[in-house]
């Protein structure tokens, strides 16, 4: 009676450690990589994508998770820098993490795109606005939740010629693939809206001292000077054209609207016009939202908060609708409409949005904007 006895104990146990070991299976994480600059000079954006990310992933959590399954953020670090971008990318496939978030900046989310691609790795960034990373490159699973800098460059332009109206413009940028593309397509347009674009011309990132270009500057006689880049060199150039004497007006794209360009521009940050996504916190619809990060001591009104929860959701709202297949993930982001923190969104077959909504504003040295109509 002994032997059937255990032999019935032993089935026992396997069937409850296999109903066990079954449950822990279902329950696993779903894993998401935060791909971020968790160093260097660019972690406020970082920040600013992080607050997205545990926003949305504190809430679908907290109602369910997705299909039983709970979001779980791994952060890794590409400080932004291109030569790291490859290594976050394989770092993400190592780890067996099939959804991304990021990369922040366009220099590293270009470089590991193929990356990303090859290996099935869905990425939706919302940050990463230079049409190189998608232009031309038949990827089937990189996309992003804001417009492209063919989409803003040329706005900004827009509203240079018709609301500003200079007579004489310069045109700056920092010989990145972000900040150069960004500023070709202001120049381009301003010039095909006849525009006197009389220096266009790129700066070295992270120097101290641009009081050569300020001098080419007050020479050309400009009225008006447009940088594409980050807001480290923009607050110098803003707080150094103060200091000698050079009184224009500055224009930049959202990688400038930075709350740390206050403390590097001083009070010469008053008045810089900023483009930004729209202000998606302002918008009724979003209350609840907007109180979920506010609860957590949260920015939502930041310039990537937003669209960084809006790329947890539609990875979720996908899983949710296919599976967790990162393959049936990307179909389904390249087929579906998703309603959103930033409205109705539709990708082409690129990943680029066929729509978005960028805003003009101006910063203000209490580190305030105000929607800016000249």
């Amino acid at each position: 009676m002994k032997v059937p006895f255990r032999l019935n104990s032993m089935v026992v146990a396997f069937g409850l450690a296999g109903s066990m070991l079954a449950g822990a299976a279902q329950a696993q994480n779903i894993k998401i990589g935060v791909v971020i600059p968790a160093t260097g000079p660019l972690t406020q954006y970082g920040d600013m994508v992080k607050e997205g990310v545990d926003t949305a992933l504190e809430q679908i959590n907290a109602a369910g998770g997705v299909n039983g399954n709970k979001l779980e953020a791994v952060i890794v670090d590409d400080a932004c820098e291109p030569k790291q971008g490859p290594v976050a990318a394989n770092r993400v496939v190592n780890a067996k993490i099939h959804y991304v978030v990021g990369p922040v900046c366009s220099g590293a989310a270009i470089a590991a795109a193929p990356i990303y691609n090859n290996e099935g790795v869905v990425v939706v960034t919302p940050s990463a606005t230079s049409p190189a990373l998608t232009e031309g490159k038949n990827f089937t699973s990189i996309f992003r939740t804001i417009g492209r800098d063919d989409q803003q460059g040329p706005f900004a332009a827009k509203f240079i010629s018709q609301n500003v109206k200079p007579k004489k413009v310069a045109v700056l940028h920092d010989k990145q693939s972000y900040g150069q593309g960004i500023a070709t397509a202001v120049r381009d347009t301003l010039k095909a809206d006849g525009v006197n674009v009389a220096l266009f011309e790129g700066i070295n990132a992270g120097d101290s001292d641009y009081s050569a270009v300020i001098t080419k500057l007050k020479s050309a006689g400009v009225d008006f000077v447009y940088y594409g880049g980050y807001h480290p060199e923009m607050g110098l150039l803003l707080r150094q054209s103060a200091e000698q004497g050079l009184k224009v007006r500055i224009m930049g794209p959202e990688g400038v609207g930075n709350p740390e360009i206050n403390a590097i521009a001083g009070p010469a940050v008053e008045g810089m016009l900023v483009t930004l996504p729209a202000d998606f916190a302002s918008n009724p619809k979003n209350a609840a939202i907007v109180k979920a990060f506010k609860d957590k001591k949260r920015d939502p009104s930041g310039s990537f908060q937003m669209g960084s929860y809006t790329a947890v959701q539609v990875i979720a709202d996908s899983i949710k609708a296919v599976g967790n297949d990162g393959a049936k993930v990307a179909k389904h982001l390249h087929t579906a409409t998703f309603d959103t923190p930033l409205g109705k969104l539709a990708w082409d077959a690129k990943g680029d949005l066929k729509s978005y909504d960028f805003q003009v504003f101006s910063w203000h040295k209490d580190g305030s904007k105000s929607a800016a109509t000249k």
